[in-house]
C-alpha cells in the first residue's frame, strides 16, 4: 500500500531530519533505493515529533561506507552503519540495509542476517506501525504490513505471528507495552494474549535494555497507564516483583483514602505524569517510594508501616542495582526513598536541621516527591506550604555568613585529626543557625566545653 503523508514537513525542519533526508536524495543519487523508516515515520503519521531519524537502504554497508567516508560501522556485520551529516557537524544518522534475518537461538539477537528487499525488511519488523517507509521529499508513505491503518485505528499488532516476533527477540514483549502506553494504541487481542503468555521468559533480555524500557516508559508522560499494563500482563511480575507486592496491601484510610499500596502509586505516578518534573530520578523515586510497605505491615492500634522508608531504601538499592543502574542514579533515589517521611516530623525539627534539610541540593526533589505523595493520598499540602514559608524567609535573611571556625582553628586548640572533627564542626554550625553563638572565640568555648579533646591519638566524640 502506497500512501502520503499528511503534512511532510517543508520549513523549519529539524537539523537531524534535514540530514537524514540528504543522506536519502545521495543513496538514490547513486542509484540505491532509500526511505525514512520505523518510528520516525510511524511518529510523524501521528503528527508527534520524532526521537530520531532512521534510514533504510538497498544499498549494502561497503557501498554505504563508500558512498559516506564519514561513517562509523557500529554494526556493520548486521548491515547498520552510522553516517555523519557533512552539513551540520555532530549530527550522526543510522543507515541500516534492507535486510531479512537469520534464525533467532536465545531470545535476544539473530545469529545472522541476510540483505534483501525493502518487502522483507518490513516483514521482520516487529509492529505494524514501525513497519512504514517513508520518501521524505514527496511524503509518499511504503506500507507493506498494514501498518498505516492501524496507526489510523490506534492499534498495536504484531507483524505475521505474534508468538513468532516475540521469540525472536523477547524484549518485544515490553516494547509491545510501551509503545501501547506511550501511542496511545490498544493491543490487538492476538497480540496481547501472546504478551500474556510469553511475559516470565523476558528476564532472558539484559537487564539493561529491560531497564531502558522501563526508563522510557516513566519519563513518556503515561507511566501509570504504562504500570497498569505491566501488571495486566505479568510482565511486571517477572521484571519487578517487588512492585506486584504492593497490590493488595492495605493502608489505614484516615490517611490512605485511596485504596492499597499500589493504588496509592498509581495515583502517585498519574500526578508524576501531569508534573513538569519528567526525570528518572523523580520517576523512580515516585514508583519506589512505599515499595518498603508490604516488609513492614502491621496491625497495631492502626494499619502500620513502621521504618518502611528505610526498608523501601535498601529495596529500591537492590533493585536498581538489578537494573544495572549508575551509583550516582542509586543513591539520589535511594535518598528520596529514605527521607519521603521527614516531612511528617519537619515542623518539630530544630531551626537547625530544617535549615539544611530545606537548603540542600535535593530539596526541590523532596518536596515534589511529597507534593505527589500528598495529592495520591488525603491531599493536604499543609507541610508543602509551611517548607516554601520558611525557604521564602530565608531567602529574604542577609547572606550567610561562613563558618565561625575550621578544622584548623580545632587542631589548633588541641584537638587530633579524625571524623570527629566534622561533628564538631557540625554542631558548631548548628549552634550558629540557632542564633546562639555569633563570633569564633564563642565557637571555640563551647567546642570545648561540649567535646573536650580527647587524650592520646583517640578521634572527638561528644562528652
Amino acid at each position: 500500500m502506497t500512501s502520503r503523508a499528511p503534512n511532510p514537513p517543508s520549513s523549519g525542519e529539524r537539523a537531524d531530519r534535514a540530514a537524514a533526508r540528504r543522506i536519502v536524495a545521495r543513496l538514490r543519487r547513486e542509484g540505491h533505493e532509500a526511505w525514512f523508516v520505523g518510528g520516525c515515520v510511524r511518529d510523524e503519521r501521528l503528527g508527534r515529533e520524532p526521537k530520531e531519524y532512521d534510514v533504510a537502504t538497498s544499498a549494502v554497508p561497503d557501498e554505504v561506507e563508500r558512498i559516506f567516508p564519514r561513517s562509523i560501522p557500529v554494526g556493520k556485520s548486521f548491515g547498520v552503519i552510522r553516517v555523519l551529516d557533512d552539513v551540520t557537524d555532530g549530527v550522526i544518522t543510522e543507515v541500516a540495509t534492507f535486510r531479512a534475518d537469520d534464525a533467532y537461538i536465545d531470545g535476544r539477537r539473530p545469529t545472522g542476517v541476510r540483505f534483501t528487499t525493502v518487502e522483507e525488511d518490513a516483514a521482520r519488523r516487529d509492529f505494524t506501525v514501525n513497519g512504514l517507509f517513508l520518501d521524505p521529499e514527496t511524503g509518499e508513505i511504503r506500507d507493506y504490513v498494514g501498518g498505516l491503518a492501524d496507526i489510523d485505528a490506534r492499534v498495536l499488532r504484531a507483524i505475521g505471528e505474534p508468538r513468532a516476533r516475540f521469540r525472536e527477540d523477547k524484549l518485544r514483549l515490553l516494547r509491545a507495552v510501551r509503545f501501547a502506553a506511550t501511542g496511545p494504541f490498544e493491543i490487538d487481542p492476538e497480540t496481547w494474549s501472546a504478551v500474556v503468555e510469553m511475559a516470565p521468559e523476558i528476564t532472558v533480555v539484559s537487564w539493561e535494555r529491560i531497564r531502558e524500557e522501563l526508563f522510557r516508559i516513566l519519563t513518556s508522560g503515561r507511566s501509570a497507564h504504562g504500570f497498569r499494563l505491566l501488571r495486566a500482563c505479568g510482565l511486571l511480575r517477572a521484571i519487578l516483583p517487588e512492585m506486584e507486592a504492593t497490590v493488595g496491601v492495605a493502608q489505614p484510610p484516615e490517611f490512605h483514602p485511596e485504596g492499597d499500596v499500589w493504588v496509592h502509586t498509581l495515583l502517585a505516578l498519574e500526578h508524576f505524569d501531569r508534573s513538569a518534573a519528567h526525570t528518572v530520578e523523580m520517576g523512580l523515586a515516585v514508583l519506589l517510594h512505599d515499595v518498603g510497605k508490604p516488609p513492614t505491615f502491621r496491625i497495631a492500634d492502626r494499619i502500620r508501616f513502621d521504618g518502611h522508608d528505610r526498608v523501601g531504601a535498601e529495596m529500591a538499592g537492590d533493585i536498581l542495582r538489578r537494573l544495572k543502574c549508575s551509583n550516582e542514579l542509586i543513591e539520589e533515589v535511594q535518598e528520596l526513598v529514605a527521607r519521603h517521611m521527614a516531612f511528617t516530623q519537619i515542623r518539630d525539627w530544630r531551626e537547625a536541621k530544617v535549615r539544611r534539610f530545606l537548603g540542600s541540593p535535593r530539596t526541590e526533589s523532596h518536596l515534589e516527591l511529597h507534593r505527589l505523595d500528598c495529592l495520591a493520598a488525603h491531599g493536604k499540602l499543609d507541610v508543602l506550604q509551611w517548607c516554601r514559608t520558611e525557604q521564602a524567609r530565608y531567602a529574604a535573611e542577609p547572606p550567610k555568613l561562613p563558618r565561625l571556625i575550621s578544622g584548623d582553628d580545632l587542631l589548633a586548640a588541641g584537638y587530633v585529626p579524625g571524623r570527629g572533627i566534622g561533628k564538631v564542626l557540625a554542631s558548631v554550625d548548628d549552634e550558629r543557625l540557632e542564633g546562639r553563638l555569633t563570633s569564633r572565640e564563642e565557637a571555640i568555648r563551647w567546642a570545648l566545653l561540649h567535646f573536650p579533646p580527647p587524650s592520646g591519638d583517640a578521634a572527638c566524640a561528644p562528652a
